[in-house]
Formats: structure tokens, C-alpha cells, sequence
């Protein structure tokens, strides 16, 4: 196995790992995902995976996939079990994200089309950034800081280093990174 293999296998291990807590907290009404965000990221995520893939991103591509599937899940549970607080500005994110994927499907240039991806993936964020910051007990902090830790090494796994096969990996690290600082901040402001 080549480093980049052994990294691309260490990334894909955390993403299942991350996904334990998570979908735990979930059945146990301790975490509530919000649907809007698992609505955007799920298609978005294979949409950067096939992206990747397609530029030879080779392992470092693997994390993407696994965690696009891990995103199927969580919606398919955020249907039941995730937030009821839904506000305007989250319709807006959510509307404005689609919108943003209907332009994709018109784009015929790859870098162009990841740089969207991502910045509609990033938009996705907005609703559990919102709801965290008011409700910073209904996400599972261990699986954001996980999520951080997967995409940071998963750029240091990739075959091929480009705008393509890096931009989306490195803005969602930088994301989780947030969801990490808002959870943190906020419990220690807010007690349950």
C-alpha cells in the first residue's frame, strides 16, 4: 500500500467511526438533524465524490464516497427524527442552494462546477449553523470533529492535487471546524 493508500483508508475509517455517535444520538432524540442541510449535502457530496473520481483524485476521493452514502443515511433519518425548527431563512438556504444546483447541471466546466458544489454545499451548512448556535446540545460534537480530521486528511491522501479534487474536501474541513467552535462556544454560554 502507498502512503496516500494507507491515508485514504485511515480517512474512510474515521467517517464510520463518526458515523456511530452520530446516528446513536440520533435514535436516542439527542441529536436532530436538519433536514434542509442532509437535502443539500447528500446529492452534493456524490456530485464531488464523481468530480473527484473523475480527475483521478484516486484514495483520496475514497472519504467523499463513504461519506455521501453516510449522508443517505442521515436524511433518510432526518425525515423522522430531525429538527422541527425550521425558520425562513432556512427555506432561503435551501431554495437557493437548488436554484445553485440547477445552474450546475448547465456548467460545462469542471472547476467551475466543484466551486459551485462547494459553495452550495456550504450553504447547506447554514441551517445547522443557525440551529446549533441556538440549540448547541442537538448535534454530536465528536462527529464534527471527526468530520474535520476525515476531510483534512483525505487532501493529503488524493493521487492528484487540483482545484477539482481539493476544494471541496478543504471547505468542508474548514466548515466542521466552525460547527466544532460554535458547539464549543455556545454549551460553554448555554446549559442544557
Amino acid at each position: 500500500m502507498t502512503m496516500r493508500e494507507i491515508i485514504g483508508v485511515i480517512a474512510v475509517v474515521i467517517s464510520l467511526i463518526s458515523l456511530l455517535p452520530y446516528i446513536s444520538d440520533i435514535v436516542r432524540n439527542k441529536t436532530k438533524p436538519h433536514l434542509y442541510t442532509w437535502l443539500v449535502w447528500t446529492p452534493l457530496t456524490f456530485l464531488a465524490f464523481f468530480a473527484q473520481w473523475s480527475d483521478n483524485a484516486g484514495p483520496g476521493s475514497w472519504t467523499t464516497g463513504v461519506t455521501a452514502v453516510i449522508c443517505l443515511v442521515i436524511l433518510v433519518l432526518a425525515f423522522s427524527r430531525g429538527t422541527k425548527d425550521i425558520t425562513k431563512s432556512d427555506t432561503y438556504c435551501l431554495v437557493g442552494a437548488f436554484i445553485a444546483l440547477g445552474l450546475w447541471f448547465f456548467i460545462k466546466n469542471p472547476t467551475a462546477s466543484i466551486i459551485l458544489v462547494t459553495l452550495i454545499d456550504i450553504l447547506g451548512f447554514v441551517p445547522t449553523l443557525r440551529k446549533t448556535y441556538h440549540k448547541p446540545h442537538e448535534e454530536t460534537l465528536v462527529t464534527y470533529e471527526l468530520n474535520f480530521a476525515k476531510h483534512a486528511l483525505s487532501i493529503g491522501a488524493l493521487s492528484r492535487l487540483s482545484i477539482l479534487t481539493a476544494l471541496y474536501p478543504a471547505a468542508v474541513a474548514v466548515a466542521n471546524g466552525v460547527m466544532v467552535a460554535v458547539m464549543i462556544v455556545r454549551r460553554r454560554q448555554t446549559k442544557r
